[in-house]
């Protein structure tokens, strides 16, 4: 069952999706994919999906890789594939940055996108939450772009630090050397498009399940989480 909600400010409200994991075999929530198709293709191969699993996505299947449209449109086709929307779809849609693979029907497939997913238990974003604050208490922005809740950058403190839940969260947009999780938090964007890995989550096993990706951009040391540890 899927049910569609909106919270947040009236002008640019957030929407939610809420879906019930235990209809499905496995569930799996895969990292920051940014247009690097071949590495999706190897994930899935290694996963072994099948069409009576769940695969969810953090956002930012588009910009920086090669391929954005194809990814799109992969996981467009596949009625068991969902993805929040990244801030960098939201770019793509609000005009700030191009996407030449990205053509019109990949973008109004965007359009469609939610800003959360959420289960009893489990939310999936792209950014983050501040974590003084109740989920419906975000703006759409703020759900797409957070680190910390000061600001976007890699300077710290990071919310996933001093998030204690409910619900679980499991996001991207911040990159790590390392997928990340602890009792509250499982963090996904392990820099494919950099030359790390393509990240996902296991929900019934508990476990990262990771491949190699193949560098399309370079990225400053500086912009790469590497200190962080379990709580």
């Amino acid at each position: 069952m899927l049910r569609t909600a909106s919270y947040g400010d009236t002008a640019v409200p957030f929407v939610e999706h809420w879906i019930e994991p235990t209809t499905w075999d496995n569930v799996y929530v895969i990292g920051d994919v940014h247009g690097c198709r071949g590495a999706l293709d190897d994930l899935v191969t290694t996963i072994g999906v099948d069409d009576d699993d769940l695969v969810l996505f953090v956002g930012d299947l588009v910009r920086k890789g090669p391929d954005g449209g194809s990814v799109v449109r992969f996981v467009r086709r596949h009625e068991n594939m969902l993805a929040v929307r990244g801030n960098n779809e939201q770019k793509l849609l609000d005009e700030e940055i191009t996407c030449p693979s990205v053509g019109p029907s990949e973008r109004a497939y965007l359009r469609t996108l939610p800003d959360a997913i959420r289960w009893d238990g489990g939310l999936v974003v792209h950014g983050g939450l501040d974590p003084e604050r109740e989920v419906h208490a975000h703006t759409r922005d703020e759900l797409q772009t957070m680190r910390s809740p000061t600001g976007d950058g890699y300077d710290g403190p990071f919310w996933f630090e001093r998030y204690e839940g409910p619900p679980r969260v499991f996001f991207g947009h911040t990159v790590l050397s390392d997928p990340i999780e602890d009792e509250w938090i499982v963090g996904l964007d392990t820099g494919c498009v950099y030359g790390g890995q393509l990240a996902a989550y296991d929900l019934t096993n508990e476990r990262f399940v990771t491949v190699d990706g193949q560098p399309h951009q370079e990225r400053a040391s500086a912009k790469i989480v590497s200190h962080w540890g379990s709580r």
